[in-house]
């Protein structure tokens, strides 16, 4: 008998659906707490299931998840992007936490999603603080305009302007601290420690950009190929042909990481103007129709290829490998 299982996850609670020679059964609820997940173990060891499925919603999946992947039962954890489209592929009218759950039994039953691997403690803690750092870097921003603007008027308060520097110089305060306990962390392996140098070799990629970069990709299995990799950073390319009436330009997906996507903009900027090969693979793409925002997120996707494969065969960056020479011949 296969037994597949749906769970929806919440802040507080988790609902899970049992599902049986697909039909099915009734909506169960537990704590998000560490008996309530002692409780779900205990039942689903009691089923035996083939596949359980959950949705990556923010931080609350990860710790049941890596309960239940201790507790030796099969766990996939899918994109909730990937789980929204086959809810409206199967045309659900409501949306409740039941029918959610028993829809992710479905998805396991049909699409059959990769198991989950949980990533090293390290690896998580050193992609927490990476992105608390470009939260915090974002925030920098904001505050520097702000600041800017402040000055731009003569009938500005002094005051106001010595409260905006104060909350400028705390935040960088805060990133150095953050900085420091990243590049703490990384040290302690040998590992992390050799990808950060392979990748600041990487024209336009300075150790700030590496490190968020890094904290990143290491906790990603790491027989992901490099295509598996552009779609999870939300830099593959969306085709939109259909028949002869719709026929729409060539889009990014940004059905993936952020954060990459944030990291690999200005180093892509920067190795257009300065790389030499990667200025003639942009000209190239330009000469053919391209726009150059197109062009810069090429470049951003050769980038991230690169930087993959920087930790796969622990060499150093090469963009020899990423663009052609006859770019530069033409």
């Amino acid at each position: 008998m296969n037994v597949f299982v749906g769970i929806d996850i919440a802040a507080k609670t988790f609902d899970l659906v049992i599902r049986k020679n697909g039909r099915s059964y009734k909506v169960e609820q537990f704590k998000q707490t560490p008996q309530g997940h002692a409780k779900a173990v205990k039942r689903l060891q009691a089923q035996a299931p083939s596949l359980i499925v959950m949705e990556a919603t923010g931080i609350y999946y990860f710790d049941l998840a890596v309960a239940l992947v201790k507790a030796e039962l099969p766990v996939a954890v899918i994109n909730p992007k990937s789980f929204h489209h086959f809810a409206t592929l199967k045309l659900t009218g409501s949306k409740t936490d039941g029918i959610d759950s028993a829809l992710l039994a479905e998805y396991g039953e049909r699409m059959e999603p990769r198991l989950w691997t949980p990533p090293s403690e390290n690896h998580l803690g050193l992609r927490d603080i990476g992105r608390q750092i470009n939260r915090l870097t974002a925030t920098r921003t904001q505050a520097k305009n702000r600041l800017h603007a402040l000055q731009a008027k003569q009938a500005t308060m002094p005051m106001l302007i010595e409260d905006e520097q104060d909350g400028i110089d705390t935040l960088n305060e805060r990133i150095e601290r953050l900085t420091q306990a990243a590049l703490a962390l990384i040290a302690e392996s040998e590992t992390l420690s050799l990808h950060l140098n392979n990748m600041c070799a990487a024209k336009g990629v300075g150790r700030a950009t590496a490190l968020i970069v890094l904290a990143e990709l290491c906790v990603l299995p790491k027989d992901l190929k490099a295509p598996q990799v552009s779609r999870f950073a939300g830099l593959d390319v969306r085709l939109t042909q259909s028949g002869t009436s719709v026929n729409r330009p060539a889009r990014l997906s940004k059905a993936g990481n952020a954060y990459l996507r944030g990291a690999l903009y200005m180093p892509a900027m920067c190795a257009a103007q300065h790389d030499p090969r990667a200025r003639a693979f942009s000209d190239a793409l330009v000469s053919r129709g391209k726009k150059k925002i197109q062009a810069q997120c090429a470049i951003m996707r050769k980038y991230l290829t690169g930087l993959w494969a920087c930790m796969k065969t622990e060499t150093p960056f090469d963009s020899t490998l990423l663009f052609s020479e006859e770019h530069i011949k033409s």
